[in-house]
């Protein structure tokens, strides 16, 4: 798709500005009063002293797999540094610009921009203890903070220049030797190569190279081969997304993922016209944009399969201007619906600058947009085997699928279900990364288990990660008056299951409410587990969670219920400090659950 288009590059680029100058005090003067407050507030509550990254910090990782005694200060000296040039962009009188310039230099003086956890040259290899400055490593954050550098050189550039010129250049160095030259120099796995599967970090480190290229004054033809490697990787990444534009990493990774395919087409759009801007009619990616807005639930949450939290945050300005771009008045107006509800739409906890500054653009455009929040149809996405659906009290979402996917939790079958924007029936998410988690013990993690999903296990054999071990017959019917799925599940268990047949049908009646109905044929005794967030009462036939709603039962023992305490700080953004796991031993053949 991207690299079709090549053959209509221009001769010369046309101009990109990541933002307004912050010299052009009118534009700066015309935001909404109180959006403008809120970053002076941000700016005038930044830490005095800068975080420190000691390399004993940065060598933790890869002696006891910590990542956030690293990982915290270093986002947060790029969240400061943002939050300082948004303030100053406001005042515009020069009271940050010292504080702005120590933080720039003090980033570009870091050994090296990668994250230890990805410190690696050859995908999935053994991350090395410390970076080597002579041959830099281009990973997520790595790009993100070239990008972040390049966009703020643009930004005060004239300021930067009156306190002395080495500011600038020294940036525009930095941002070519660690980004530039080795995305031209050098195949990190990201980039794509024939089949190799591709997610979030294709589409994200691509943007953040061309927004570093087209910030900052490269020559023609580095910008040309820059937009020839992207080109290629965006259409490597896209290999990987079925027509209906299902983002199987989660909601989370559709920021990562979609929206970032978002801006670096928006890129090239804008330096390209004639040769990209066509792209923003193709129905895969118009389908790519609108996934966010029909996997939401209510306020800021989301069904939240694979490594996402059940609170997923707000949507903004990325969001609306990817729906305008595409033609989707759903998502602009959902979007924009967001924004105004978002206790925080400027987004303070972003380390990218690019973001952040395309929430300032469109802060009065979006305080005026009047438009309601639209309410999605029911949607079944084959792709990913996903099913989303809802009446006035219920939102119930099915995933079939395998348990071979981009960020997979093995939930093969596993179903979530929210009554009147509550969560009734969760799927838990993702507890804070470490080194185990993108490693062979992954599985070891009970997040990641099927057991802590809504799903069976078997003698306690639970499912099996890996793209063979998937859900079959797969059978969808979606009407004005129902939604159901039915699909056979003893493929996603190993052999050592003894399953011969697990067959599961949800059938939501609109205006009813939610059946189950589980018929199982397995060697083994079969235990089904519901996870809650609310602690059940639970009697023979019967559980009732508490001002929420009910479950009955017919054909299974009585349920037992554990209760599981919440330290991780990840998860404790989603969850209250208890979670509950329900377990219903099934008596038969058959179990029947009646959700209302």
């Amino acid at each position: 798709m991207f690299r079709e288009r090549l053959q209509a590059l221009p001769d010369a680029f046309e101009p990109f500005s990541p933002g307004w100058p912050a010299a052009d005090r009118d534009k700066w003067s015309s935001l909404p009063e109180e959006y403008a407050a809120r970053l002076t507030e941000a700016a005038e509550n930044c830490p005095l002293a800068w975080p420190v990254l000691p390399a004993s910090a940065y060598l933790a990782f890869s002696r006891t797999g910590d990542r956030i005694g690293y990982e915290t200060p270093y986002m947060q000296r790029r969240r400061m540094l943002n939050a300082l040039a948004l303030g100053e962009c406001v005042a515009g009188d020069g009271r940050y610009l010292d504080r702005i310039i120590d933080g720039a230099l003090l980033i570009a003086e870091e050994s090296g921009w990668q994250l230890p956890a990805h410190n690696v040259y050859i995908r999935d290899a053994q991350v090395l203890p410390l970076p080597d400055p002579r041959r830099p490593v281009v990973d997520l954050f790595a790009a993100e903070t070239g990008a972040e550098l390049a966009v703020l050189a643009t930004l005060f550039e004239a300021e930067l220049n009156a306190v002395t010129p080495m500011i600038v250049s020294r940036l525009d160095d930095e941002v070519s030797r660690r980004v530039i030259r080795p995305y031209l120099e050098e195949h990190f796995w990201w980039m794509g190569r024939g089949d190799e599967p591709m997610n979030n970090w294709t589409a994200w480190c691509t943007q953040n190279v061309l927004l570093a290229a087209f910030s900052r004054p490269f020559d023609t033809d580095t910008r040309r081969h820059v937009v020839e490697k992207a080109a290629a990787s965006l259409d490597f990444f896209l290999k990987d997304y079925g027509e209906d534009g299902a983002c199987e990493e989660g909601v989370l990774y559709y920021r990562h993922a979609g929206l970032c395919l978002f801006n670096a087409l928006n890129i090239l759009a804008t330096v390209a016209p004639d040769a990209f801007a066509p792209l923003f009619r193709d129905q895969k990616i118009r389908n790519m944009a609108d996934f966010i807005a029909y996997m939401h639930v209510a306020d800021d949450r989301y069904f939240n399969f694979a490594d996402s939290s059940a609170r997923a945050g707000f949507c903004g300005a990325r969001e609306y201007l990817f729906g305008k771009a595409v033609g989707s008045t759903m998502l602009a107006d959902f979007a924009a619906a967001d924004w105004k509800t978002s206790p925080e739409p400027d987004a303070p906890e972003e380390i990218n600058l690019f973001y952040r500054l395309q929430g300032a653009v469109t802060a009065r455009e979006l305080a005026a947009h009047e438009a309601q929040r639209p309410a999605p149809e029911d949607r079944f996405f084959p792709s990913i085997g996903l099913l989303v659906a809802r009446d006035q009290r219920f939102a119930l979402a099915v995933k079939a699928g395998d348990n071979g996917e981009s960020h997979n939790h093995n939930d093969t079958g596993s179903f979530t279900i929210y009554k009147d924007g509550r969560p009734f029936i969760i799927d838990v998410g993702v507890e804070t990364y470490t080194a185990r988690t993108f490693s062979a013990r992954r599985y070891e993690i009970w997040t990641m288990q099927s057991a802590f999903h809504n799903l069976p296990r078997f003698g306690g054999v639970m499912q099996q990660d890996g793209e063979a071990f998937a859900a079959s017959e797969v059978t969808v019917s979606l009407s004005n008056e129902a939604a159901r799925i039915s699909m056979e599940l003893a493929g996603a268990y190993p052999r050592e299951a003894g399953v011969k047949t697990y067959r599961r049908t949800v059938t939501f009646t609109k205006g009813r409410g939610i059946d189950i109905t589980e018929i199982c044929d397995a060697e083994k005794p079969a235990t089904l587990s519901l996870m809650v967030a609310i602690k059940p009462e639970v009697a023979e036939g019967r559980i009732t969670l508490p001002d929420l709603g009910e479950i009955a039962i017919e054909g299974g023992g009585r349920p037992q219920v554990e209760a599981i305490a919440i330290t991780d700080q990840r998860l404790r953004a989603a969850w209250p400090d208890t979670l509950y796991r329900i377990q219903i031993p099934l008596g038969g053949r058959t179990l029947r659950l009646s959700i209302n």
